[in-house]
């Protein structure tokens, strides 16, 4: 008998979430025990069914809603803010409402984090592993509160151009505005300004990982150049003395770096 889109979407999903880490399993199999992320297929709660409530050590942490195959996912819906209330009283979750939730089709999926400022959905390529949402679950704020809290630019050094476009762009962050384009003029120090604003975004907002991408080689050990050398404001040490850099050679990246040059 042919499988239904819904039946076909969660096949695909089941695969995604166990390459991303997560041991899924049917209700009454329920084994929290059997791996640091665990996904439980159509979990009870009290205002209805969760089709995967997802758990990291042992806590409820999020839910996957699976949607049949050719579905328009919505984002954040009425259903997903009923999750945290319907849980069962016992059961303790990482954050109550429930942080994390995942809408997918097996083709696409979307996810909303409900402790940002403005929760808003955006798309994934798949499911994040267990141990990247405990990671975010233990910090006392996202990426995107913390970019509304950035401090003063310090603007000594800076050209009117530079200035302006740093401000604006974090005040597009600020504004849950997550793309920009900024235009400056050939000899304007695009590169200086971008060191700025990604010094910026690692030591106040804690940026893990900040891809810079170039359109040419050279301009890429250029690039590798300008961090090496751009002291930062606050006690004049070098960007490498605080953060490693690398230049990509290859597609290996290595994990101790904050900035990834290619």
């Amino acid at each position: 008998m042919a499988k239904t889109p819904e039946e076909r979407a969660r096949q695909t999903i089941d695969r995604m979430l166990q390459a991303a880490g997560w041991a899924v399993q049917d209700y009454k199999q329920m084994n929290l025990g059997a791996a640091k992320g665990v996904a439980v297929r159509e979990f009870p709660l009290k205002t209805g069914f969760a089709d995967y409530l997802l758990f990291v050590e042992r806590k409820a942490i999020g839910v996957l809603e699976a949607k049949a195959e050719g579905t328009t996912l919505s984002g954040i819906t009425h259903q997903s803010k009923n999750y945290s209330a319907g849980l069962p009283d016992k059961m303790k979750p990482w954050h109550n409402p429930l942080p994390y939730l995942y809408e997918s089709t097996g083709i696409e999926t979307i996810f909303t984090d409900f402790r940002d400022p403005d929760p808003r959905s955006r798309n994934l390529f798949t499911f994040h592993q267990p141990q990247t949402l405990a990671a975010w679950a233990e910090q006392p704020e996202t990426l995107r509160r913390r970019l509304r809290q950035m401090p003063p630019l310090p603007i000594d050094g800076l050209w009117p151009p530079q200035i302006e476009a740093i401000t604006s762009l974090e005040q597009s962050f600020a504004d849950n505005r997550p793309r920009a384009l900024i235009q400056m003029a050939t000899g304007s120090g695009k590169t200086f300004t971008a060191v700025n604003f990604v010094y910026r975004l690692i030591k106040h907002c804690d940026a893990k990982r900040v891809l810079f991408l170039v359109d040419r080689g050279n301009l890429g050990k250029q690039t590798f150049k300008e961090f090496q050398q751009f002291n930062t404001p606050d006690d004049g040490r070098k960007f490498t003395e605080l953060y490693n850099v690398q230049h990509l050679q290859s597609n290996v990246l290595d994990s101790v770096s904050r900035v990834h040059i290619t």
